[in-house]
């Protein structure tokens, strides 16, 4: 054998007097060698989405594909951009999705968010999917074997496996880890809605509280047992979103927790009155109903207010018309503020 080359994302092995196979010349992600021959350069991806007639999809395809860092050089995944290229081809309104994830069981993220009982690392999670840098020790000699020990390894797998790129180094030679782009996002906040549900399911004493909280009108009861809950969590709100989105992420959230109670019917964005309401619940007394109106506070200051606008909104839109017209009479309401990790409600009997 003259010449072999050998392509992974881990190392083979440790060197070693001991071992026949020494002596690697060994060309990793933050090298310079080779960088741009990892990837297709954003020149490259211009210019295939311009051969083929679809400059008008260069945005997406680099929020989503882009961000991979090599050396020196900014590359997207050729994989994605080959077989979304296609899929536009095939179908104009075809919209991103996720294609070299999908190659993979993406065990190793699930892995990392299951090792990350400690807040500091939850914290570190959370800055991520904002988009923020966390700087990191990387250890590029690892082998497979050595994954596992410790969550700093785990750190060091995921910049080498594509989950986490690199924006540079610091004077120390630690690196400030990202991740690259939207495909990748997807990923990580897809396994910690699966880590939450999981954890939530674990412990069953918080939710049936909040469960019995909601029934009696317990509005202080209900913000205690939200905020302790989402406490514990990893937040994946993209606080850059807007605030009908905020507001969709902690719609989703409470939608969860409440159709964990087997015995209600739970119905969300339901037609009712003059409008559609949030979420409606009928629980298993065919006489009660619950309303409950979800908002987004900008600050924490703004929590009471929030509150307000949604009980107001209840009213003035006859939310509780559908329960009533199923017979239902004894019906709460609920207005429920969310900023960041804190909640706040308010409930009147209507």
């Amino acid at each position: 054998l003259q010449f072999a080359v050998l392509t992974g994302c881990l190392r083979v092995a440790k060197e070693s007097i001991f071992t026949g196979l020494n002596n690697f010349d060994v060309n990793s992600i933050v090298d310079a060698r080779y960088d741009e021959h990892f990837g297709f350069t954003n020149q490259e991806v211009l210019q295939l989405l311009s051969d083929y007639g679809l400059d008008e999809h260069a945005a997406e395809m680099k929020a989503w594909y882009d961000g991979y860092r090599f050396g020196y050089a900014d590359v997207y995944c050729p994989w994605d951009v080959i077989n979304y290229a296609k899929k536009l081809l095939a179908d104009p309104k075809a919209r991103p999705q996720a294609f070299w994830i999908n190659t993979s069981g993406n065990d190793m993220v699930k892995r990392f968010v299951d090792k990350a009982e400690d807040k500091t690392t939850q914290q570190e999670i959370e800055r991520l999917i904002d988009g923020e840098a966390i700087t990191k020790a990387v250890q590029l000699e690892l082998t497979y074997d050595e994954v596992d020990r410790s969550i700093d390894n785990l750190w060091s797998v995921l910049f080498t496996t594509g989950y986490l790129t690199f924006t540079g180094v610091t004077e120390d030679g630690r690196y400030k880890l990202v991740i690259p782009n939207r495909e990748v996002r997807e990923v990580f906040v897809r396994q910690i809605h699966e880590w939450f549900k999981e954890r939530v399911a674990s412990d069953a004493k918080p939710l049936r509280a909040l469960h019995q909280a909601f029934l009696k009108g317990d509005a202080e009861g209900v913000a205690a047992g939200l905020t302790a809950i989402m406490g514990k969590t990893i937040s994946v709100l993209d606080t850059k979103a807007r605030d009908a989105q905020k507001e969709n992420f902690y719609h989703g959230l409470l939608l969860g927790l409440l159709r964990s109670e087997p015995t209600w019917l739970i119905l969300s964005n339901a037609e009712s009155g003059e409008g559609f309401s949030d979420i409606l619940i009928e629980p298993e007394d065919p006489d009660a109903g619950i309303v409950v109106e979800v908002k987004y506070a900008p600050t924490f200051q703004g929590l009471g207010e929030a509150c307000a606008k949604a009980m107001e909104q209840i009213k003035a839109r006859g939310y509780d018309e559908q329960l009533r017209n199923e017979g239902r009479e004894d019906i709460l309401a609920y207005g429920i503020a969310f900023h960041k990790k804190r909640c706040k409600a308010v409930c009147e009997r209507l």
